[in-house]
């Protein structure tokens, strides 16, 4: 039986479990209301499994079957298209989560490099500048201090210093050594470091799962040897 017919009859049962429940009210709800009602839980759990569903598609397809008006595909071509279709949802499934969380940075990287007045260092570090700076530049070796916001690709906060700390440029992920290295200081950059260049294939503990590109607004304020 195909996985949609399972969810069409799913919202049927949730529809009645929820008539079922202890209530004061015993007035039927508006047809409306309830047609409405069924196509918001069939929307959102649609909106889940198929993001890209065209919807006026969807429309047509329930209107004539609703109605036993002759569809537009017939149904060897129906249970055919859907039998691919959950196919491919097991196929993903089964990737390993290592391709998907590449595929998944590549597609946020992409997304950043092409945003405006952001351009790409070495290693694909990808670098807008917020604030100019018109002093030294760190060496290698050197330490920097710095106020910084570490954020994930989804926005989220996973560090940040609510002082100027200082670090050893040796002593950081390779995406800070490399771009901090050709920041002067009084800039303040944001940067975007792919997961390579920062905790790879291993992530941070909790905080930072593998695969995991970076964004970072610093501020470089001294550095000394």
């Amino acid at each position: 039986m195909s996985r949609y017919l399972f969810l069409v009859l799913g919202l049927g049962i949730c529809m009645a479990n929820a008539s079922e429940q202890p209530s004061s009210k015993t007035i039927a709800p508006d047809p409306h209301d309830l047609a409405y009602s069924l196509g918001a839980s069939l929307g959102e759990r649609l909106r889940q499994e198929v993001p890209d569903l065209q919807i006026q598609a969807l429309v047509d397809g329930l209107k004539q079957a609703y109605q036993g008006k002759p569809l537009a595909l017939d149904n060897t071509r129906i249970e055919q298209i859907l039998a691919q279709h959950e196919a491919q949802i097991a196929a993903d499934a089964q990737a390993p989560q290592s391709e998907k969380a590449l595929a998944t940075e590549q597609q946020f990287l992409t997304r950043e490099k092409a945003a405006k007045g952001v351009r790409e260092l070495a290693d694909g570090i990808l670098l807008t500048e917020l604030v100019p700076g018109t002093g030294n530049k760190p060496s290698a070796t050197d330490e920097v201090q710095v106020k910084y916001v570490g954020r994930l690709p989804d926005g989220t906060v996973f560090d940040q210093s609510t002082q100027p700390q200082w670090f050893r440029l040796d002593s950081v992920i390779s995406g800070w050594s490399s771009a901090l290295q050709q920041m002067p200081v009084g800039a303040k950059w944001r940067l975007v470091i792919p997961s390579a260049q920062a905790y790879g294939a291993d992530g941070a503990g909790e905080l930072i799962p593998p695969y995991t590109p970076l964004v970072f607004e610093i501020e470089l304020l001294g550095t000394r040897r």
